[in-house]
């Protein structure tokens, strides 16, 4: 599958390493997540916002096996952070994550005041399409 990357010239250019939009192919499967929180299978949750995307993008992974997909089918990531300091992490871990992507998802960062739990300190949802696999 391939995703049409839509970053028109009269536009200005993406700050960093995504697409402003993304055109997904005709009569693809998709995938919305829930918000997923820092929160490992036993419960706790790790300190820091580093330790908590590493959490996140692993159950990302496991959630997008489930549709037998993989990150290369994102087509778009949302995150949230409660820290403005914390953005080169995020950035850096988004970017590592989605790598093996030939077309950059489109992506949306917001700042929040917090979450259910102040040990929260970001969240990420993903939407992935993939035209292979199960119906």
């Amino acid at each position: 599958m391939t995703f049409l990357p839509l970053n028109p010239p009269a536009i200005p250019a993406p700050l960093a390493r995504y697409s402003h939009a993304v055109e997904i192919p005709p009569r693809s499967r998709v995938l919305r997540s829930s918000g997923q929180l820092g929160l490992r299978p036993d419960g706790t949750i790790p300190d820091g916002t580093g330790a908590q995307l590493a959490v996140i993008f692993h159950n990302i992974t496991v959630i997008l096996a489930e549709a037998a997909m993989q990150p290369r089918h994102i087509c778009h990531i949302t995150a949230w952070l409660v820290d403005r300091a914390d953005l080169p992490a995020y950035m850096a871990a988004r970017d590592a994550f989605l790598a093996g992507q030939t077309v950059p998802a489109a992506s949306t960062v917001l700042l929040v005041a917090g979450f259910s739990r102040p040990e929260f300190t970001v969240e990420v949802e993903v939407m992935a399409t993939a035209a292979d696999g199960p119906a």
